[in-house]
């Protein structure tokens, strides 16, 4: 097939052409909001403060999907399905090589680039991220102190309380191997959940 054959291909007939009152692929995906989404405050504009923004909130979008599988994963292993992780488990290591692979994006933005349009952002901080801190603690690393800096913010406050007080995703496996007769010590089954697991050596 010739390049100018691909120009003139005809759509196939499966396709439905006429989209009045049907569901369209901007409306499923909420493009009209999402790519609204994106407003950068350098006056005058500054051409790199849209790379920032999409790629901090592309990361948001994907830790959403790490909280999503996370949450599924625990609720599995509270009810001793533990084949279902597996997945769960390939797919969030999955979206991590990503977050790591998409910041090679971002390296593009120089320092001195950056400091021309960082004082637009305030106080504002990944520190403060929201999910980030959420996936922090369902993977164990609990630090009740952080909960101060979204103090100002009554729900993700009470959202990311409500995790660091829960048992998290190793916890939960713990247990699991304990219902099931594995030789894991009880103080590891019931323990003070806010505080960050500890080797034990018993």
């Amino acid at each position: 097939m010739s390049i100018e054959d691909l120009h003139t291909r005809e759509l196939e007939q499966s396709i439905e052409r006429d989209l009045s009152g049907q569901m369209t692929y901007d409306e499923y995906l909420c493009l009209d909001q999402l790519l609204d989404a994106q407003r950068p405050r350098k006056r005058p504009p500054h051409h790199d403060e849209l790379l920032f923004i999409i790629q901090h909130q592309t990361t948001e979008l994907w830790m959403k999907l790490i909280l999503h599988e996370l949450k599924s994963a625990i609720e599995h292993l509270r009810v001793d399905h533990v084949d279902p992780c597996f997945k769960i488990l390939a797919r969030v290591r999955l979206i991590q090589r990503q977050l790591f692979e998409q910041w090679a994006i971002l390296e593009t933005l120089t320092p001195s680039e950056y400091a021309e349009f960082r004082h637009v952002l305030g106080h504002a901080s990944g520190l403060q991220s929201v999910q980030y801190r959420a996936i922090e603690f369902i993977l164990g690393n609990k630090q009740r102190e952080i909960l101060d800096l979204f103090r100002h913010d009554a729900k993700s406050y009470k959202t990311l309380k409500e995790i660091l007080v829960s048992p998290g995703l190793y916890d939960e496996f713990l247990r699991y191997l304990y219902r099931k007769g594995f030789d894991v010590p009880a103080a590891l089954v019931e323990r003070e959940w806010s505080l960050p697991h500890e080797r034990n050596l018993e």
